[in-house]
């Protein structure tokens, strides 16, 4: 096997580990669960804080989740003393690209947080309530 060879494996290996963590499928600081376990959670548990990443002009065309608080990805790193330590953290946006990077922030700061997979996508997929408001 010659140098070019060996470059290019270890390019390709490379990337294909990039896209892993970026989904959240390795090194996952938190927990993923589907929107119909984010919506058990929700019915049952009391300390628990929904957070929307998206835009405001995605959440006025898709609705959001009931209940949930809306901190767009790039304004997290400068809002993330609005969210509250001593509560379970659900994570959404639109598909769950975003959601997962700001899942990886939330928990490194020590937040108890789960993302919830394919995002509002999925969460209206699966007939679950959404608000308009």
């Amino acid at each position: 096997m010659n140098w070019s060879n060996i470059i290019f494996v270890v390019l390709i290996a490379g990337l294909v580990l990039f896209f892993l963590y970026k989904k959240g499928i390795i090194l996952a600081n938190f927990e993923k669960v589907d929107p119909k376990e984010a919506y058990q959670m929700i019915k049952k548990e009391k300390d628990i804080y929904i957070l929307d990443v998206r835009t405001p002009a995605e959440v006025k065309t898709d609705g959001k989740i009931p209940k949930s608080h809306l901190i767009p990805l790039y304004e997290l790193p400068k809002k993330v003393d609005k969210i509250p330590k001593n509560k379970k953290i659900l994570v959404y946006c639109r598909s769950g690209n975003r959601s997962i990077s700001a899942s990886r922030l939330l928990s490194s700061l020590g937040y108890k947080v789960y993302n919830i997979n394919g995002g509002i996508i999925e969460w209206k997929k699966e007939g679950l309530p959404i608000s308009k408001k």
